[in-house]
C-alpha cells in the first residue's frame, strides 16, 4: 500500500489574503479553482507544486466574512511544509521583510522548523528536511528553486486519545509509529510525510470556523483501496462513512477516534484531468451535479486576484458586503440590498443578470431577526423599530459616501437595488438622508415610517415592482405616494408574482438600468 499525505483542507475568512499569502508570500501555484462539492456557493482553491502532484496540495474553503473557528481536541492544528534544511534563512530573512507573524527557528525530531502565521492564524511550519527532492517546485513567483516549498511534510493532529488515534492511522491507512517525544507520537507514510498525534488531553474542544484545518486527506493507490479502507471501516463499525466522486480524486471521509477528520483520496485521475499544465488553476470549475445555473454560482463566488493581477482591493467599510467586478465594465455599478434570511451573496446573481457590465456591491444587514440578517428588526408583521431603521440608515449613508470613494462609484451611475427588507430601508434611506440615493429599485417593498419627514427627493428615479398576490402588496401604494409627494419620479409595476422576485423582475429592472443610467 502506498501511503502519505494527499492534501490538507482548511478554511479562509478573506480569499484574497489567503491567495497573496500562499501564492505571493510561500509561492505556491494555485493549480486549481472550484465551487464547493457539497456546497455551491463555497469557493474552494488548491494549491501546489507546478503540477499539483498528490502530496504538494493544500486547499482551502472559502468562508467569506464567515465566523472564526477554534483550534482544539480532534481537530488538525498545523500543516508543515518540507523545504531543503540551508534554505531556513532565506525563509526567515522574507519572514522578516515582509512582516509574517513567525516563531523559531527551533529543533523538532532532529530538523530545523520555522513556524509562520497565515492571515486567518493557521500555523504554517516550514521544515528543513534532509535529501529532500520536491517533483516540479513551483519558481515562476521568483523564490529560487533551492529555497522553494518542495511539498507537503506533515500535520499535527491534537488528540485526547492519541494512541487510539495513532492506531486507528496505522492500522487503517498504511502509517507506522517512528518517533515519540514530547507528548508525540510521530507517523510516517511511504512517501516519508508525517503527522504528528499530540496529547492533548485537558485541553479546549475544537469549533468550525475559519482559521481551522478542516481535514487532513490521506493517499490512495486507486478507486479499489478505498473501497477495500470504507469496508475494513464498516466492519471495524468505525462511524459514518461516506465516498464521493471529488472528479480529481474518488474518496472517503471518516472521523478518528479522537473526532479528527480524515479523507482518503486516490492519485488519480489528478488536477491534470481538465485542464493543460500551462493553464492550471486558470479557469473555475462548477461540479455537474450543482442544480443551480453556474453563471449564478460565479456570481455568488468571491472574486480575487492573483499577485500581479490588476485588482480592486475591498476596503473595511461599516457593512460586510462583496464587490463584483464584471470582466468588462461600462462604469455603471449596483449596489444590492437583500432581504430577510439573505445576505450579501443572495441578490449577485439578479444584479449580474440585470447588469452584466456593472460593478456589484452587496451589503449584509447588521441586524439579527429570528437568526437572519436584516437592516432593522420587525417588532410585528407590519411595525418596525424605529430607532434602529434611523441609525442603520445613518450607518449606510456613511458606507455609500466611503464606497463611492473607494470603488469609485459615480453617483449618477450608481442605482440603488433592494428587497423586501432591503428595499424597505432603501426608502427609509431616500427619506431620512435625502440626495445619496439617485436612482433606486424597490422590489416588493414598503413604507416603514411612522413618521415620514418631509424631503425633497426631486431628480430621484424610482422603481418600486409590486406582487399582484404579496400579502405585503398593498402597503407599496403609501410608499408611492410619498414618494411622488417629495418629487421623486416613480415608476410602480404590478407582476403577476407573489413575494418572490423572478425573471419578470429581471426584465423591468434592465430596462429601468439601462434608462437612468444611460
Amino acid at each position: 500500500m502506498t501511503s502519505g499525505i494527499h492534501h490538507i483542507t482548511a478554511i479562509t475568512r478573506k480569499i484574497q489574503a489567503n491567495v497573496d499569502f500562499y501564492v505571493g508570500i510561500l509561492g505556491l501555484r494555485l493549480v486549481k479553482r472550484t465551487a464547493g462539492f457539497e456546497d455551491a456557493d463555497q469557493l474552494h482553491l488548491f494549491y501546489g507544486d507546478g503540477n499539483g502532484a498528490p502530496g504538494t496540495l493544500i486547499t482551502f474553503l472559502a468562508w467569506e466574512d464567515g465566523s472564526p473557528g477554534r483550534v482544539g481536541i480532534g481537530q488538525p492544528a498545523e500543516i508543515a511544509l518540507s523545504i531543503r534544511p540551508e534554505a531556513i534563512g532565506f525563509w526567515l530573512t522574507r519572514a522578516l521583510t515582509l512582516n509574517i507573524q513567525m516563531s523559531g527557528p527551533t529543533q523538532e525530531f532532529g530538523e530545523p522548523v520555522l513556524r509562520l502565521k497565515d492571515p486567518d492564524g493557521i500555523i504554517v511550519k516550514l521544515v528543513g528536511e534532509a535529501a529532500v527532492a520536491g517533483t516540479d517546485p513551483w519558481t515562476a513567483t521568483g523564490i529560487p528553486a533551492a529555497d522553494a516549498i518542495q511539498r507537503i511534510r506533515g500535520a499535527t493532529i491534537f488528540s485526547d486519545q492519541p494512541q487510539a488515534t495513532a492506531d486507528f492511522v496505522v492500522r487503517h491507512f498504511g502509517f507506522r509509529l517512528v518517533a515519540e517525544s514530547a507528548g508525540i507520537r510521530r507517523l510516517a507514510g511511504d512517501a516519508a510525510d508525517v503527522l504528528d498525534i499530540r496529547d492533548a488531553g485537558g485541553f479546549w474542544t475544537s469549533a468550525p470556523g475559519t482559521g481551522t484545518i478542516d481535514h487532513v486527506a490521506l493517499r490512495a493507490p486507486d478507486r479499489a483501496a478505498v473501497e477495500r479502507v470504507a469496508a475494513s471501516l464498516r466492519a471495524e463499525q468505525a462511524g459514518a462513512t461516506n465516498m464521493h466522486d471529488r472528479t480529481y480524486f474518488y474518496s472517503l471521509y471518516v472521523r478518528e477516534p479522537g473526532g479528527a477528520l480524515f479523507e482518503y483520496a486516490t492519485d488519480e485521475p489528478g488536477m491534470l484531468v481538465d485542464e493543460t499544465p500551462e493553464a492550471l488553476g486558470s479557469k473555475l470549475f462548477v461540479p455537474g451535479h450543482v442544480l443551480a445555473d453556474p453563471d449564478d454560482v460565479r456570481a455568488r463566488l468571491p472574486q480575487f486576484s492573483l499577485p500581479g493581477e490588476e485588482r480592486m482591493t475591498e476596503r473595511d467599510l461599516p457593512f460586510i458586503h462583496r464587490v463584483h467586478r464584471p470582466e468588462k465594465s461600462d462604469g455603471t455599478a449596483l449596489v444590492l440590498l437583500h432581504g430577510t434570511g439573505g445576505n450579501e451573496t443572495s441578490l449577485l446573481p439578479f444584479g449580474a443578470r440585470v447588469a452584466p457590465n456593472a460593478t456589484l456591491v452587496s451589503l449584509r444587514g447588521r441586524s439579527m431577526d429570528e437568526g437572519y440578517p436584516r437592516f432593522f428588526r420587525r417588532i410585528t408583521a407590519v411595525t418596525f423599530d424605529q430607532e434602529e431603521i434611523g441609525s442603520e440608515a445613518a450607518a449606510l449613508a456613511a458606507f455609500i459616501d466611503e464606497a463611492n470613494a473607494a470603488y469609485g462609484l459615480s453617483p449618477d451611475k450608481t442605482v440603488f437595488l433592494g428587497y423586501s427588507n432591503g428595499a424597505n430601508m432603501l426608502g427609509a434611506l431616500m427619506f431620512l438622508h435625502p440626495g445619496i440615493v439617485r436612482n433606486a429599485v424597490l422590489l416588493r417593498a414598503m413604507n416603514v415610517l411612522e413618521n415620514v419627514p418631509m424631503a425633497d427627493l426631486s431628480g430621484t428615479n424610482v422603481l418600486m415592482v409590486t406582487g399582484q398576490s404579496d400579502p405585503y402588496g398593498p402597503y407599496a401604494a403609501d410608499m408611492e405616494a410619498f414618494l411622488e409627494r417629495a418629487g421623486a419620479s416613480v415608476e410602480n409595476r404590478t407582476l403577476p408574482a407573489g413575494h418572490d422576485i423572478g425573471a419578470a423582475d429581471v426584465d423591468l429592472v434592465r430596462q429601468f438600468v439601462q434608462r437612468v443610467t444611460g
